[in-house]
């Protein structure tokens, strides 16, 4: 069977085996784990994880790639988006999320695993360069946003790899890697992530008139809560680490 990438589902298979022993490296492979792939695709990362790990839940939205993935053993497929099918009932729960993600949920979904699936312990996730940058971006540069200071509140990172568009089919316009990270924490603090998102939703505007614009807080609010927190009134989202966050969302609990 010769399956088509679908550019609307941005499926870039996975076609070279030697990228392979590089995820397992990343990924720590063990025994015992049970890992969470998203968007298996042609199922070559799927098979690899299968002889090595206790258990695969992959999830595909394209069922046309069925005939790819029915036989592997240790693997159960789940059929949709693993933006809304419920992961938390998955059994036996993931203990690691490995996936060559498709680009057009990569951060999402990264973004919804740190609180929707507390039993992740790690990811090694193959994504878009500019966005494997963008998570674990140090504040006060271009990259640095949102998705950074959600993911680092909650992980620290543990590797990171690029990666040759080489290994791909179709072959991407754009640069990719592998970013692998671990757990610190359970998850986001109750209240930052609203704070974080409504911060950095107005970046040329300071961090008070961002959240007075998505109607988080008053200008007044924020501009008081920065104060606390030892910073001028006037200062952007991007200056602020990200542990800074979790004192302003409680300033203005």
């Amino acid at each position: 069977m010769n399956a088509v990438p679908k550019k609307q589902l941005g499926q870039h298979f996975l076609v070279d085996e030697n990228i392979l022993g590089v995820i397992e490296g990343l990924a720590d492979l063990q025994e015992s784990d049970v890992v969470l792939e998203i968007g298996p695709g042609l199922g070559m990362l799927t098979w690899y994880l299968s002889e090595r790990v206790a258990h695969v839940h992959a999830v595909e939205l394209d069922r046309s790639l069925e005939p790819r993935l029915v036989d592997i053993p240790r693997t159960t497929l789940h059929w949709g988006d693993a933006l809304t099918l419920d992961l938390t009932a998955l059994g036996p729960p993931p203990t690691k999320l490995v996936a060559n993600l498709p680009y057009n949920i990569a951060t999402p979904l990264v973004v919804e695993s740190l609180d929707r699936l507390p039993g992740i312990s790690s990811w090694c996730v193959m994504v878009q360069r500019e966005v494997a940058d963008r998570f674990f971006a140090s504040p006060s540069t271009k990259a640095y946003g949102a998705v950074s200071v959600l993911i680092q509140l909650v992980t620290e990172r543990t590797g990171f790899h690029g990666v040759s568009r080489e290994v791909f089919r179709p072959r991407p316009n754009v640069a990719s890697a592998l970013v692998a990270f671990r757990r610190i924490a359970p998850g986001i603090p109750p209240g930052v992530k609203q704070i974080v998102e409504g911060a950095f939703a107005h970046r040329r505007k300071t961090l008070a008139n961002s959240l007075a614009l998505t109607g988080v807080a008053t200008r007044e609010q924020a501009a008081t809560a920065l104060g606390s927190i030892g910073r001028d009134s006037a200062v952007r989202a991007e200056a602020l680490k990200p542990p800074e966050f979790v004192v302003l969302a409680a300033e203005l609990a």
